[in-house]
């Protein structure tokens, strides 16, 4: 079985509620989207189950711990991972998950706490 089309369990962070399980030709990271049933999901970690076979431990399943959010409007590009917001401003998180400390929920433009780093 290839990594790419591994058995993916979907689990409802706040109340471990199990959402979904398929297989996906991707591999999500923490801060990426997914979109199930019309639901936009926010990826908020991401675990591997191994199993030992043949010897060895071999990747079984991945389980993604999921909250509902809305996509971003504004993401910036920084060292190849996109993150939330306007990546010039100095308040800016650098995350994938937090805008910044002083306006969280943006939207950046127009903040009239936006620093030019």
């Amino acid at each position: 079985m290839e990594a790419y089309s591994l058995p993916t369990e979907v689990i409802l962070s706040h109340s471990q509620a199990k959402i979904d399980r398929l297989v996906l030709d991707w591999t999500p990271q923490p801060g990426d989207y997914l979109d199930l049933d019309h639901v936009t999901y926010a990826v908020l970690e991401r675990r591997h189950c191994y199993q030992y076979r043949a010897g060895r431990y071999q990747l079984a399943k991945i389980s993604l711990y999921v909250q509902v959010a809305d996509r971003p409007k504004e993401r910036s590009l920084i060292d190849g991972r996109w993150i939330i917001g306007d990546a010039s401003c100095s308040f800016n998180a650098r995350s994938e998950l937090i805008r910044c400390a002083v306006l969280p929920m943006g939207p950046c433009a127009g903040c009239r706490f936006h620093q030019e780093s």
